[in-house]
């Protein structure tokens, strides 16, 4: 017969074996660094409840987790260019606690994911490393034209780090398609004197909805545009679209900006902004109606003609360029459009999106748009404004023409001293038709 003593010890040794199968497992930990933000992400057999919290003399930031085991190497996450000099961890009761050792002084935050698609239970700690890490863009003069600046446009290519996006046939990921898709954008606006293009994440790391705008706005940016790729529960559904702010979406943005004014640093006019803080309520309201009207007409111009170019090769969704509250477009001082490059749940579309030859045929279109729009109506004190005011000539010696009633590609280009194909080439028109309003590239003769 078994002693008290035993029995005791016997029952302690299965309470402890018991505590221990409870206790959640980290798996895997991942990071993702951005210009201006570290993400570390902890992948769990199951929810935890954690606590953070900072300490200095040395800085550090310490992540207690409970019932939980360490599964996972913390070495080897390409952290040399993170704020981050080391990780440790030790057991604390029946939990874990992680230390972050620093090499700069961090802003950090932490939160629980649940899963999705790709992955389980996640905690997620968020390093912040402050303004002065910031990718902003100035106004930059084009070399050898004193006082005229480029004419600025950013480039977001959504979703990106933890954030996949929409996930289609054979695992093809929408924030790898999309990032392919404005680094291309980016490649051929900045090839074009008087341009200049900003992508808001040149790599895998997540940016937040309003960090996407805000960037546009630190950035002075003329024009935003962000590069999406639609999903749908049936795989049937296809076609690619072009959006702008709603004009709901434009009212509650209008009363959000217009109830933080105060302590807000945001700024709205784009190069030279306004502040609203010292404006009664009146004549804010009034200047931030008029803001959010220009920026909303010329976000519909832009957007119009990207829509065209895409239907000339593209399955479009809608025949007209459709309108939404998404948060990237409600920059009351940015014009800004949103474009669905396809269904990449359809097993058609996700093919041609993930080659490179559509995905340049697609940033091609995307270009032509933004190009034609700012020759059409270039912002004040740019280059583009400049030269189209000297003799409505482009970089390269090209010209600008406005198609009107009773032309045909064949007489513009012999009026203009070029050869129907080189007019054609610089258009990329596959035929002769063409139509009123249109604005075409006639290369120097």
């Amino acid at each position: 017969m078994k002693t008290f003593g035993q029995l005791l010890g016997a029952a302690l040794l299965c309470l402890t074996a018991m505590t221990l199968q409870a206790a959640e497992e980290i798996r895997n930990v991942r990071a993702w660094l951005a210009p201006d933000n570290t993400r570390l992400v902890f992948d769990l057999s199951g929810p935890v409840e954690h606590k953070l919290f900072t300490l200095s003399n040395p800085d550090r930031v310490v992540i207690d987790v409970e019932q939980a085991q360490l599964k996972a190497s913390l070495t080897n996450l390409g952290l040399d260019k993170s704020p981050v000099g080391e990780i440790r961890h030790s057991t604390r009761g029946d939990g874990l606690r992680i230390v972050l050792d620093l090499k700069q002084k961090v802003r950090p935050k932490s939160f629980d994911l649940k899963p999705n698609e790709q992955y389980g239970h996640r905690l997620v700690v968020d390093l912040d490393m402050g303004e002065q890490a910031m990718v902003t863009k100035t106004v930059v003069p084009v070399p050898g034209v004193s006082g005229k600046r480029d004419i600025v446009v950013m480039i977001d290519a959504g979703h990106g780090g933890e954030d996949p996006g929409a996930i289609g046939p054979g695992g093809v990921r929408e924030k790898d398609v999309v990032l392919a898709i404005a680094k291309k954008i980016k490649q051929l606006i900045d090839a074009r004197t008087g341009y200049r293009a900003v992508l808001t994440r040149t790599g895998d790391y997540y940016i937040s909805l309003r960090g996407r705008t805000t960037k546009a706005r630190q950035g002075n940016a003329d024009l935003f545009v962000s590069i999406h790729a639609d999903a749908f529960k049936d795989a049937r559904a296809r076609g690619a679209s072009v959006w702008v702010l709603s004009g709901r979406g434009a009212s509650s943005e209008m009363g959000r900006w217009l109830a933080r004014r105060e302590n807000s640093a945001d700024l709205i006019g784009g190069v030279g902004s306004l502040s609203l803080d010292d404006k009664d309520d009146v004549l804010a309201s009034v200047l931030l109606d008029m803001s959010m009207n220009a920026s909303r007409k010329d976000s519909h111009q832009v957007a119009s003609r990207i829509h065209g170019n895409m239907d000339s090769f593209a399955h479009m969704h809608k025949k007209h360029v459709e309108q939404a509250g998404f948060v990237v477009l409600k920059s009351p001082d940015i014009p800004s459009i949103l474009v669905e490059t396809g269904f990449i749940s359809n097993p058609g579309e996700a093919r041609k999106l993930r080659t490179s030859s559509y995905q340049r045929q697609m940033a091609e279109a995307v270009y032509r748009g933004i190009i034609d729009h700012f020759q059409e109506k270039p912002p004040a004190a740019t280059y583009i404004a400049w030269a189209k005011q000297s003799g409505n000539m482009v970089a390269g010696g090209e010209k600008m023409y406005r198609v009107v009633s009773g032309d045909t590609l064949s007489v513009i280009a012999q009026r203009n001293g070029v050869s129907l194909q080189v007019l054609r080439r610089a258009n990329k028109l596959n035929g002769d038709r063409i139509r009123v309003g249109q604005m075409l590239r006639i290369p120097a003769g």
